[in-house]
């Protein structure tokens, strides 16, 4: 088979012949696979530097860990592969898979589950949301934060505040839902004021951090209380696209009533994992048909993949291989 292969790691896959994958217990299925998304998260366990990738890698490696993709009798389903999904053929878990609903495409099937989990564990199992919530997302003008927008928006979010970048992706986020935006590139003095004045006229609930770093240090220090009693905030780490690491004042943590979590592979229940596959999934990939979650993707071919793996997507858009 045809697939997309990395020899070393932090090399460029490249388009070559493969193995076919076989197909090693019960619970395992051989698929024909259509549309795979490329994420940060694919780039990090390929090149090694994401926390759960393989320390100890010397064969080619196909990477992709989830796609679209058709069972043997021809049923479309989205699926997370046992074997990498850049590839004409791959495994995946008969317990981790989801039918995919007629009018919805292969790209956005495709682009869609990871972004959704990213914000639909964070906000519902790692956040608790209710109704009239006000949320933060920093960092959300990326595809994923766009996707955090709606999802916190269908689920009651009373008032959404999006931080970012590039002020033309900002202002698309008021049309999904951003009630108020926030550019991460002015001083830190108006950064913070900003986020002060807001939370001080409607307290913030749930912070969903797709950035971490700088931005997290500051947020963190405007929810910073002053002996009072306090709103109680949840903050969620989902990403660390603004640095890994972060310096937390310990009267930080006293002063306000903060729950500080995370959301990603292992900090989930093996019941919330499972709620994925049966609840959030089907319901999300409805709404994407009814066009109440919106999303944009550039369609690439797999035969080119070594000059598109990393190709830098304008505008919040998700790259998805077509095979």
């Amino acid at each position: 088979m045809k697939a997309a292969v990395i020899y070393q790691k932090g090399e460029m896959p490249q388009y070559t012949d493969f193995p076919e994958p076989v197909v090693e217990n019960p619970d395992e299925v051989l698929v024909t696979v259509k549309a795979v998304a490329i994420k940060h998260f694919d780039k990090g366990r390929a090149a090694g530097t994401h926390y759960s990738s393989e320390k100890n890698q010397t064969t080619g490696q196909v990477p992709g860990g989830d796609g679209v993709c058709l069972l043997p009798d021809g049923t479309r389903v989205y699926g997370m592969g046992v074997s990498g999904m850049l590839a004409q053929k791959a495994t995946i878990n008969k317990n981790r898979m989801v039918k995919l609903p007629d009018g919805l495409s292969d790209a956005e099937a495709a682009s869609l589950p990871n972004a959704i989990i990213g914000a639909a564990m964070g906000l519902r199992f790692k956040a608790e949301i209710q109704p009239g919530d006000v949320v933060l997302i920093n960092g959300a003008t990326g595809f994923t934060g766009r996707v955090a927008i709606q999802i916190a928006k269908h689920y009651g979010a009373g008032k959404v505040i999006a931080t970012g970048r590039n002020q033309q992706s900002l202002n698309e986020l008021l049309a999904l839902g951003a009630d108020e935006v926030i550019s991460v590139l002015q001083d830190d003095e108006q950064f913070t004021t900003q986020i002060k004045t807001i939370h001080a006229q409607t307290s913030i609930d749930i912070v969903i951090d797709y950035l971490w770093g700088h931005t997290a240090e500051m947020i963190l220090a405007c929810l910073k209380g002053e002996g009072s009693f306090t709103n109680r905030t949840r903050y969620v780490s989902v990403g660390s696209m603004g640095g890994d690491i972060i310096q937390l004042s310990a009267a930080n943590l006293r002063s306000v009533d903060l729950q500080l979590s995370g959301s990603g592979l292992g900090a989930w229940s093996k019941k919330q994992v499972g709620l994925v596959f049966s609840e959030i999934l089907p319901e999300m990939f409805q709404l994407a048909v009814e066009g109440r979650l919106k999303v944009e993707t550039v369609n690439v071919e797999l035969e080119n993949i070594a000059g598109l793996w990393d190709l830098d997507v304008p505008g919040g858009k998700r790259l998805v291989v077509m095979i």
